[in-house]
C-alpha cells in the first residue's frame, strides 16, 4: 500500500471523509439512472486520477459494495503499484488470449469486496484493445460479479483511450486537481465526453486547501 490511499493510512482524515462523500454521491446518482460501470479519468496527465480511484474503490468496498477495478490505462499503469499488488498478466493479457474463462481478478488484503484487475503485459496499441469486441463481453462479465466496477484509463486529451472506453460504461468522473489543472483542459475534456454522448456524473477535486 502507498501513502496515497488514504482512505486506508488516514482512514478517520478530511480527505478519507471526502472519499466517502463521493461514494454516497454516486450512490445516489445511480438511483436515478444505473451506474454500474464507472469511468474515472482526467484531462491531463498527472493529475492524480489514478489515486483518486484507488481511494474511491476502497470505500466503495468498505461501505459493503462488492468493487472491481480495472487498470485500463495500459500507457501509464499504477493500480498494481498503488496497492502493492502483482502485474504479471492483467487486462491487456485476457483481452487478447482467447480464453473464455473469467479474467482472474486479484483481492486486495485488508478490504474485504475489493478485487484489482492489473493493467497486465504492455501493448503496443492499447486504443485496439479497447475497441475490441472482448471489451463488451468483458464488461459483462465484471458486472455479473460486482455492485461496482470501476475503470482507470489514460488521460482524455492525451489518446484517444478514455473516451473510447467512456463511450461503453454508465457514466465518467473527472477528476480536476487544484492549482494545476487548466479551466480549458476540463473543459475540452467535458464536451469530448458529452460529444460521444457519456454521462458525466461530475467531478472531484483534489488536492484543494484544507480550508
Amino acid at each position: 500500500m502507498t501513502a496515497s490511499l488514504l482512505t486506508l493510512t488516514q482512514p478517520n482524515s478530511p480527505a478519507a471523509e471526502a472519499f466517502r462523500t463521493l461514494r454516497s454521491n454516486l450512490i445516489f446518482a445511480s438511483l436515478e439512472q444505473p451506474l454500474q460501470t464507472l469511468l474515472v479519468t482526467s484531462a491531463a496527465a498527472d493529475e492524480g486520477k489514478s489515486a483518486a480511484l484507488a481511494n474511491l474503490a476502497v470505500v466503495m468496498a468498505q461501505g459493503g459494495r462488492r468493487t472491481i477495478l480495472v487498470d485500463c490505462d495500459l500507457r501509464k499503469p499504477r493500480q498494481h503499484t498503488l496497492f502493492g499488488a502483482p502485474n504479471l498478466t492483467g487486462f491487456s493479457d485476457w483481452m487478447v488470449e482467447p480464453d473464455p474463462a473469467p479474467p482472474a481478478l486479484t483481492t486486495i488484503p485488508g478490504v474485504p469486496g475489493l478485487q484489482l484487475l492489473p493493467a497486465g503485459t504492455a501493448t503496443a496499441n492499447p486504443a485496439d484493445l479497447l475497441t475490441s469486441p472482448r471489451i463488451r463481453e468483458l464488461i459483462t462479465t465484471l458486472k455479473a460479479q460486482a455492485d461496482f466496477v470501476l475503470f482507470d484509463a489514460a488521460p482524455l486529451l492525451a489518446v484517444s483511450d478514455a473516451a473510447l472506453l467512456a463511450a461503453q460504461l454508465d457514466g465518467a468522473v473527472l477528476v480536476v486537481t487544484s492549482g494545476q489543472s487548466r479551466r480549458d483542459d476540463v473543459q475540452r475534456a467535458k464536451e469530448l465526453l458529452e460529444k460521444i454522448r457519456v454521462r458525466v456524473v461530475g467531478a472531484v477535486l483534489t488536492n484543494a486547501p484544507a480550508e
